[in-house]
């Protein structure tokens, strides 16, 4: 045969064979310990029907949903309002396994010992699917810590929110079979600093809902507005104040609120986030008056503690489509996996995966115990500490796992593009690297005691590394840290906790995690390891 007679050029082969379809619970040995080592062995099953779904269908969904962007319609053809936002039925398939799988849910509606633990495992496989699905998913979560201090308010929406029924049709709450809720908080002049609010409130009355309000003014920043309602800040007669704004009036009206336009953002792009304006918008209170921050710390932790989960998942992700490739792709006649510099950068990037997911599992657990006022100072510092670190850290991981699969790496159908531009948000939104860390310094500045349940966590692990550096942030924490210094505060804070923890677990994980993050320095680039780290061995743990 004549080669102009044949239509193909090439036999395609040194190829990884597709990634979808693998198991991210089963995949996933270190996920697998850590569930069992916090308490959520009883959720197993459900982990595994989902690890298989998130590594499968929800994965194509993922990708779907980031190819058919939001699309918003401010009127309709007759020139009336509508201000809706139209997503690709991906995106409500995405939220239609969440809510059914009660990752919104279920730590609420059936709060056994284990249950917060089961849903950060259900979390962190939904997030390597699709990231920006979880914006709602976490807000609703998020939100029942508010709602339980309206009372009226709750027997109302809390159902709903609990109800493992996903339903986006525009309806008054009491007529929906599920809701979800978001938030709307920044305004253009504030930023970060939410007093400075310039929403105003103007009372109403009573309703069945309890006290009612009418809004006026605007938010900058306003997730998911296809949402069931948004909590959100208004300056009224008693000062600033956390109220409850429904999409759908109970009347069955739409509520007085105008989308400006959606954000262009650099990621989360399936996700919608946009600009509102409110004219009068109902909205009832929630919390007392004058005390809206207050109302919202505890949402706050929550949402928090969700970011740096998101972090780990994406991560995680990563790491397990790089040992992939590498697996499956030969150079000189070996694997990629078998090269030895590049072991080494595989296994330093699964001892961190690993540390970031211990440490969201341990603040999972502690999470169950808030009677327990060591547990409570755990999540108040480390929440901070671990916002910080872990999602300061995603994007560089991300972006040497991308380079793991070299050119194949920085393309859209690998997946590793929409996990890189997807990590920078979790350590933007709740609060930037330097609010986490200034959080820190307050903590540690006005909860008596705080220091001395610090130190006793890390202390006592028997390894003589991690002891000095425990005795270090012993004489840093003696005194009261500048400023300036919060950085490397919470970067020792979260190493030191990240090492005591894994040394719970694997013997082989902690001591090269503590060879080479405590011992050897934590300032490197990812793979220029100390002699004798066992590379081979991590990568294999890394993705069974």
């Amino acid at each position: 045969m004549l080669w102009s007679e044949s239509a193909e050029t090439h036999e395609v082969f040194n190829q990884p064979p597709p990634f979808e379809g693998t198991s991210l619970y089963r995949s996933d040995p270190a996920l697998i310990a850590g569930i069992e080592r916090y308490g959520g062995g009883w959720g197993v099953a459900q982990l595994e029907a989902y690890g298989a779904m998130a590594g499968g269908p929800l994965l194509a969904l993922g990708v779907q949903a980031n190819r058919q962007a939001p699309e918003f319609h401010s009127h309709d053809r007759y020139g009336r309002r509508l201000d809706r936002v139209e997503f690709h039925p991906a995106w409500h398939g995405l939220l239609d396994a969440a809510v059914s799988a009660g990752i919104p849910s279920a730590p609420w509606s059936d709060p056994r010992p284990g249950a917060q633990v089961v849903r950060a495992g259900l979390m962190y496989l939904h997030n390597q699917a699709e990231a920006g699905s979880s914006c709602p998913l976490t807000m609703t979560y998020a939100s029942v810590a508010a709602l339980r201090q309206a009372p009226a308010l709750a027997a109302l929406w809390l159902p709903k929110v609990l109800a493992r029924t996903y339903d986006p049709r525009e309806l008054p709450v009491a007529q929906k079979d599920g809701a979800l809720l978001g938030m709307a908080m920044t305004e253009k002049q504030g930023g970060t600093d939410l007093r400075a609010t310039t929403t105003q409130g103007r009372y109403l009355g009573d309703m069945a809902e309890g006290r009612a309000y009418e809004l006026l003014g605007h938010k900058w920043f306003c997730s998911a507005p296809m949402s069931d309602g948004w909590l959100t800040l208004a300056q009224t007669e008693g000062g600033l104040t956390c109220l409850l704004l429904p999409r759908i009036r109970p009347d069955g009206s739409k509520n007085s609120f105008h989308i400006q336009r959606l954000k262009d953002k650099l990621g989360n792009r399936a996700n919608a986030s946009c600009e509102i304006e409110f004219r009068g918008a109902l909205a009832w209170q929630v919390g007392e008056e004058g005390r809206g921050i207050a109302t919202l710390l505890q949402m706050v932790a929550l949402t928090r503690f969700d970011c740096l989960l998101g972090s780990a998942s994406l991560m995680r992700q990563a790491l397990a489509q790089a040992v992939h490739h590498c697996r499956h792709r030969q150079v000189g006649g070996r694997p990629l996996v078998a090269q030895p510099l590049m072991t080494a950068v595989l296994a330093d990037l699964a001892l961190e995966s690993e540390a970031a997911l211990v440490l969201a599992l341990r603040l999972a657990q502690a999470l169950e115990r808030p009677t327990d006022a060591g547990e409570c100072q755990l999540l108040r510092l480390f929440t901070a500490v671990g916002k910080f670190w872990v999602c300061k850290r995603a994007p560089v991981f991300i972006n040497e796992a991308a380079e793991c699969l070299g050119g194949a790496g920085y393309i859209e159908d690998s997946n590793l593009p929409r996990l890189y531009r997807e990590a920078p948000v979790n350590s933007i939104w709740e609060g930037s690297g330097n609010v986490q860390c200034l959080d820190v310094l307050r903590a540690l500045g006005r909860e008596s005691g705080l220091r001395e349940t610090v130190l006793g966590l890390l202390a006592g692990s028997g390894d003589a590394r991690l002891e000095a550096r425990v005795a270090r942030l012993g004489q840093a924490l003696a005194g009261t840290p500048p400023a300036e210094a919060a950085r490397r505060l919470c970067e020792d804070l979260a190493l030191a906790l990240q090492a005591r923890l894994l040394l719970e677990g694997d013997a082989q994980v902690a001591e090269a995690f503590i060879a080479t993050r405590l011992q050897d320095g934590s300032g490197r680039v990812y793979g220029a390891l100390p002699p004798g780290v066992p590379t081979a061995e991590l990568v294999a743990r890394a993705l069974a």
